[in-house]
């Protein structure tokens, strides 16, 4: 049976950091919240660090609707990481 992936996409400056739009990775690897998914990809180091390494710089969505960042991940196919949207 083939492991479970979960969707990572990026945007903004946190798609510049790293280096792409969006990537897979192993569902039992993202661990339980959104936060520990931005702790396991900030941990590579390099842009990751830069782009993830301070939480609270960041927003994210679960299946396209905001969530905080202590929202566990479940049976979710795909996580959305980006920068705060200012409005005017």
């Amino acid at each position: 049976m083939a492991m479970a992936t979960l969707t990572i996409v990026y945007f903004a400056w946190v798609r510049e950091a790293i280096g792409r739009d969006e990537e897979q990775v192993e569902r039992a690897q993202a661990g339980n919240t959104v936060a520990d998914l931005i702790a396991m990809l900030a941990a590579r180091g390099g842009g990751y660090a830069q782009a993830l390494g301070d939480p609270a710089r960041l927003r994210a969505a679960i299946d396209q609707r905001f969530a905080p960042l202590d929202t566990p991940i479940g049976d979710a196919r795909e996580i959305a990481l980006f920068p705060p949207v200012t409005g005017g």
